[in-house]
């Protein structure tokens, strides 16, 4: 009966001859995971700034309800302080959403340039990744060819 030929020595020789770099491997998570924390820094910024515009906002606010609640001598000067305290806050809405209006379209600026700055890290990276995978490569032809002549 005939043997079947073990090809397990041919594998490794011929695996061990192409190398793998797992730096590339390193280096894409190193660039993922500063992305994340660029855009965690740049998210937890407009957090911070849209809680000190609601809480400057809920300040105004109870300020105008304090003047609206004092006592007054005439009837009419209750009808006044309402109508001042409706335009008040309707000046006011409009001040704060002008302000939430400006913390988006920083944050959208912001998230704009770090992906296209990533987009132009990742597309630099894999070009060097494939370059270096094709030397890689290519000299482990040469040597497996080189070595299969022998």
């Amino acid at each position: 009966m005939a043997k079947t030929p073990d090809y397990t020595k041919n594998f490794q020789d011929m695996m061990s001859n192409f190398p793998i770099d797992t730096s590339s491997m390193q280096d894409a998570f190193r660039s993922q995971t500063a992305l994340g924390e660029r855009m965690t820094r740049a998210a937890l910024s407009a957090a911070e700034r849209s809680t000190e515009i609601s809480a400057q906002w809920a300040k105004d606010s109870i300020a105008r309800v304090g003047e609206l609640a004092s006592t007054k001598e005439d009837p009419s000067d209750y009808a006044k302080a309402m109508s001042d305290f409706a335009s008040a806050s309707a000046e006011m809405t409009a001040e704060h959403m002008a302000a939430f209006a400006e913390v988006a379209k920083k944050l959208q600026m912001d998230t704009v340039d770090l992906m296209l700055s990533a987009g132009k890290d990742m597309a630099s990276d894999a070009q060097k990744v494939a370059e270096k995978a094709t030397r890689d490569t290519q000299s482990a032809v040469r040597k497996t060819t080189a070595a299969a002549k022998e």
